[in-house]
């Protein structure tokens, strides 16, 4: 579902803007280059084709690797993540460099790009596997993910509440190599034709601006 939350964006950033000032207002600017800083974040949103389909579109992200995360089983395989018994979701870990896009940035992709008030189901996708979920790695991811997701549910953006989970990440294994840009190597696939395809079309349309070259 492409919902429009900018307004909640704006609200999130002008508070950094304001918390940044405050700390920057005595130290002497420079003209400097900025430098690449590359952080990750792991997000589940249903199939993990998609995910890694749309975040290799951005500019600012490094790599896109799918696999899975928050679950009990140590190394599933895809068919074990599939049967729903093992807990883990399909997820993808997204590498990116924080100065030419940011994590606030990536939340406002992570819930236009898909429904987070639809429990374990993803379209006809249905299982824990496809559930919505943020997998942080520091406490200002968590707490901004978490900030980002109840001004959501305040604004009443969405009908019903967001379901999705925000957790540390624990572990993240890699799915098999048969995964990895599934979409670019598969585009004749049914799948990929009929769900990928459309999902993709819509998200080039909405952040046209935020697009690698």
């Amino acid at each position: 579902m492409i919902l429009n939350v900018r307004f909640i964006l704006s609200l999130l950033m002008f508070h950094s803007i304001i918390s940044c000032s405050a700390h920057t207002a005595d130290v002497e600017i420079k003209n400097e280059k900025p430098t690449m800083k590359n952080d990750t974040i792991v997000f589940g949103a249903g199939c993990f084709w998609c995910v890694e389909a749309v975040f290799q579109q951005l500019k600012g992200v490094k790599s896109v690797l799918p696999g899975y995360c928050a679950g009990s089983t140590l190394n599933p395989t895809y068919e074990q993540v599939c049967t729903g018994n093992t807990g883990h979701n399909e997820v993808a870990r997204v590498i990116f460099d924080s100065s030419v896009i940011t994590f606030t940035e990536l939340l406002e992709v992570f819930w236009k790009t898909h429904d987070p008030t639809t429990l374990n189901k993803q379209g006809n996708d249905v299982g824990t596997q496809y559930r919505s979920g943020i997998y942080c790695v520091s406490k200002s991811q968590f707490d901004l993910s978490n900030t980002y997701k109840k001004k959501l549910n305040d604004s009443k953006v969405w009908e019903n509440d967001l379901v999705t989970e925000i957790m540390m990440l624990d572990v993240f294994y890699p799915a098999e190599n048969y995964h990895v840009n599934y979409f670019n190597s598969n585009k004749s696939q049914s799948y990929c034709q009929y769900v990928i395809q459309p999902k993709i079309d819509k998200f080039r349309k909405v952040f046209k601006d935020k697009l690698a070259d």
